[in-house]
């Protein structure tokens, strides 16, 4: 066995013994004799294996939190590095100022039970309606790494910690949304009594936020930079500056303007597509796709994501990342039952239609899957179709002139 090999076993070894309920203080020496010479893709490794041998992940989620703990003092001399303008350096930047706004939420909450007074000062009102904004933009960090980091990560065979952090993204998420709802009750509620719920929220987002980046920065982000290509992450680049940005415009890079030129350079394929109804060239048919009013997505009948239209709005974020992908990779673990459900009655046969509608910042969004077919019946695959129909819910008699 080599010594490399040896040493990822005796770290499962002591990752199992903190499942079996040891006490993390007796293997805390244990831990750094062991990590002396393994890096956080092994770790990530680890921890791959050890789901693939059938511990769950919610348990490696948990005790993620205690080995880490152990392993803070081993991480600390390691700190993770990429230049300005890459896409780690540009989420761990983003790291330090969603967390400085989730810690002066909890200052604001602290000043005004500080204060006892019997109305809110217009400056602290000021400041959480910043916060709140800001927390509402810090949306597109985590679709960043939803949608383009993670995916590459998992082409890359890394697919067990981008679930992990997929599964603390909609914790954080959760924080959030209870966060927007004491907001909206502020007016009605006697300031103490918001103070009160505001700190203990806010406590909550903190110490998430804290292991959260904690983990990425010092586990999943060594290991992306290790495993993804440097032509990769133009790529990535560029997928993250189509998707946008929270809290701060990144500087423009070189490596993003080579991608842009280099796909710009990329022979075209000429040519029309006959049809029995007609022929459309190639321009045409992703014209006509991308003009439809709906999104579609196209998941062949292996279940891998071949396709999606890019209109003008998209309402849920997709990036070139998840092409080739599983479609199962490509959601959160809380859903992926219903997505194999779905997929499992269309191979069957025993539905020809799924759908689903959802209210999504303040719009109501119609979500329809759907079997496709050949004229034999055979299963091609699943097209999803999505639309804003609150403009069309509202429509009543007639309109017949232009």
């Amino acid at each position: 066995m080599s010594e490399e090999l040896g040493k990822k076993e005796m770290l499962k070894d002591l990752i199992r013994a903190l499942h079996a309920g040891e006490s993390p203080d007796e293997l805390k020496q244990r831990f750094k004799d062991v990590l002396k010479d393994v890096g956080p893709a092994q770790i990530a490794q680890v921890e791959e294996e050890l789901i693939a041998e059938g511990m769950p992940r919610e348990e490696i989620q948990r005790l993620c939190d205690i080995h880490l703990a152990v392993l803070r003092e081993s991480l600390e001399g390691k700190q993770t590095s990429a230049p300005a303008g890459h896409p780690v350096h540009i989420l761990m930047q983003e790291h330090n100022l969603l967390l400085q706004s989730a810690e002066e939420l909890r200052n604001i909450a602290q000043e005004i039970r500080a204060a006892r007074g019997t109305s809110y000062v217009t400056t602290e009102v000021e400041r959480i309606k910043h916060i709140e904004e800001h927390l509402r933009d810090s949306e597109s960090h985590y679709l960043r790494e939803e949608n383009v980091l993670f995916p590459y990560l998992e082409k890359h065979g890394v697919t067990q910690p981008p679930a992990i952090m997929w599964m603390e993204h909609d914790r954080i998420r959760q924080i959030k949304k209870s966060l927007y709802q004491l907001f909206d009750a502020r007016e009605s509620m006697i300031p103490q009594d918001f103070a009160k719920e505001l700190e203990e929220a806010a406590l909550s987002l903190v110490d998430l936020l804290s292991s959260h980046f904690y983990k990425e920065n010092n586990v999943l982000f060594p290991t992306a930079l290790k495993v993804i290509e440097q032509d990769e992450w133009k790529d990535v680049r560029r997928q993250f500056d189509e998707l946008g940005y929270c809290c701060f415009t990144p500087e423009p890079v070189e490596m993003a303007a080579e991608t842009t030129e280099a796909r710009a350079a990329e022979p075209q394929v000429e040519g029309v597509v006959s049809f029995e109804t007609g022929s459309l060239s190639r321009e045409e048919i992703e014209a006509l796709f991308d003009t439809l009013p709906v999104d579609i997505t196209f998941v062949d009948k292996e279940d891998t994501v071949r396709y999606f239209s890019k209109s003008k709005e998209r309402i849920f974020a997709r990036t070139e990342a998840v092409i080739g992908l599983k479609v199962q990779q490509c959601h959160p673990q809380k859903s992926i039952h219903v997505v194999n459900q779905i997929l499992e009655d269309f191979k069957s046969g025993r539905r020809d239609v799924a759908d689903f509608w959802i209210n999504l910042g303040g719009r109501f969004i119609y979500i329809r899957y759907f079997p496709v077919r050949n004229k034999n019946g055979d299963y091609l695959g699943c097209l999803e179709v999505t639309q804003d129909i609150t403009d069309t819910k509202s429509l009543e008699g007639e309109k017949r002139l232009l």
